[in-house]
C-alpha cells in the first residue's frame, strides 16, 4: 500500500468559508477564499511536496486520507489536567470543528497528492492535545478493508 505521513507545524486552522459579494464593475456576484486560508492550503500543499518523494493517486484510485490535530492546553489549565489533557483523558472540544479540518486538508491536496479529492473514499480525523501544535497527515491508496 503506497501512503505518504507529514507534518504540518502550527495551530491547526479550519477551511474559512468564501465571501460572496456582489461586484458592481463586473455586474455579477463574485466569491473570494479568506486570505489565510489560501495561505494555509499552501502550507500543506508544501509540506505534502516536500515529503512526497512522487506519490500521487491517478483518477480513479481510492484514497485514503487520516489527520490527527494537535492543539497546545491553554497555559491557564492547572498541571494536573495539563498531564490529563496531554495523556489523552481529556479532548479539545473546541474551534475549529473537524470538519473543517479536513476540508482544508482535502482541498490542499487537489492535484499534488491525488487528482481531485471525489477520490477519499475514508477519512480517519481526531483533535488531540499535544507539547507541539500541528496536524499529522496520512494519504494513502485505499486497499479495502477499514
Amino acid at each position: 500500500m503506497r501512503s505518504v505521513t507529514f507534518q504540518v507545524p502550527g495551530k491547526p486552522q479550519g477551511k474559512a468559508r468564501a465571501r460572496t459579494y456582489y461586484n458592481s464593475a463586473a455586474g455579477k456576484h463574485v466569491s473570494h477564499t479568506p486570505d489565510n486560508t489560501v495561505l494555509y492550503e499552501n502550507l500543506i500543499k508544501d509540506q505534502f511536496l516536500n515529503h512526497a518523494g512522487g506519490f500521487y493517486l491517478e483518477r480513479g484510485t481510492p484514497a485514503v486520507l487520516r489527520i490527527v490535530a494537535r492543539f497546545l492546553p491553554p497555559k491557564s489549565t492547572a498541571k494536573k489536567k495539563q498531564k490529563q489533557m496531554l495523556e489523552g483523558e481529556i479532548l479539545p472540544l473546541k474551534k475549529p470543528d473537524m470538519d473543517n479540518i479536513v476540508k482544508v486538508v482535502a482541498d490542499a491536496l487537489n492535484g499534488v497528492a491525488y487528482h481531485d479529492d471525489t477520490q477519499i473514499v475514508l477519512v480517519s480525523a481526531k483533535k488531540a492535545y499535544s507539547a507541539m501544535e500541528g496536524l499529522d497527515i496520512t494519504v494513502e491508496e485505499y486497499s479495502g478493508g477499514r
